[in-house]
């Protein structure tokens, strides 16, 4: 039945029908299938459904290439300086394709570059010293601040430090007075670097913040300080000099810090194979 015939629509010069459309006296005319196979309810509509498949289909492409060109949008702007990110944007973590530093001074990568990228590779090698379970034995603790500390600051932080490292506190996180652990335990004092913002650069001098997460505890039977993960901000004044970037001063606080995931607590022998296992990265770029 066509849509034509139904309640006088159609032929002008039908006479209007006086039943409801569903018996009575009205015509009804029957469509027969037509040579190309059709089914009789329109079969000459399927080319129509076949145009809207292909514009489905190009329309797909269409929006996988504007995607691509969309993330490829930033292939130009330079990685070492960050100059096309939103102010308050943190620095690319992407390879740069800057040679990195090839120096070190002790275990601490050094001749970092007088850029942006330089200043922020700087700011977070230090970061990971200070955070080092280095920092725990007075030989090596001195050692750490002369190699990232200007002359000056380093010679004050010396005496500034030997309190909150004198036997007594270490004593309370299970260490001898020279910062070692137990025959059977392991010590655990790592940084682990999440992010880097460059607050400032101009000159000789540069203000780099440097977001981490870090390790710390014992890592042995009998423990009462078991090895526990914490969250700071660390922010670093720096210096240029002696051809390389200096802390003049540092501040830390706490903080951002996430919540906790669903993950089950691992015990004191399996932290203390990971952290044999797995060494700390140096973060130059």
């Amino acid at each position: 039945m066509s849509f034509g015939d139904e309640h006088g629509y159609g032929d002008p010069a039908r006479p209007a029908r006086n039943d409801d459309g569903f018996g009575g006296t009205g015509q009804t005319r029957t469509r027969l299938p037509d040579a190309r196979g059709g089914d009789g309810y329109g079969g000459g509509r399927r080319p129509a459904r076949g145009s809207r498949s292909l514009i489905m289909v190009v329309g797909v492409v269409v929006l996988l290439l504007a995607a691509i060109a969309f993330a490829n949008r930033g292939g130009n702007d330079d990685p070492a300086t960050g100059a096309n990110a939103p102010d308050g944007a943190g620095n690319p973590t992407a390879a740069s394709g800057v040679k990195p530093v090839t120096g070190k001074n002790g275990t601490i990568p050094s001749g970092f570059a007088k850029d942006e990228q330089g200043a922020a590779s700087a700011a977070t090698n230090y970061a990971v010293a200070l955070g080092s379970d280095g920092m725990f034995n007075r030989v090596s603790r001195y050692a750490i601040l002369d190699a990232i500390y200007v002359p000056a600051s380093a010679t004050k932080l010396k005496t500034a430090l030997d309190p909150a490292y004198a036997p007594a506190e270490l004593q309370r996180l299970g260490l001898d007075a020279e910062g070692n652990p137990p025959p059977d335990s392991l010590f655990v004092s790592r940084a682990i670097p999440v992010g880097t913002k460059v607050e400032s650069i101009s000159g000789d001098t540069a203000r780099v913040s440097v977001w981490y997460t870090g390790l710390i505890g014992m890592a042995g039977p009998g423990s009462t300080d078991p090895v526990k993960t914490t969250w700071q901000t660390g922010t670093f004044d720096l210096r240029w000099q002696g051809d390389d970037w200096k802390i003049v001063t540092d501040t830390q606080k706490t903080g951002p810090a996430p919540v906790p995931g669903d993950v089950a607590t691992s015990g004191a022998d399996e932290i203390s194979k990971a952290v044999e296992q797995y060494g700390g990265f140096t973060y130059a770029r």
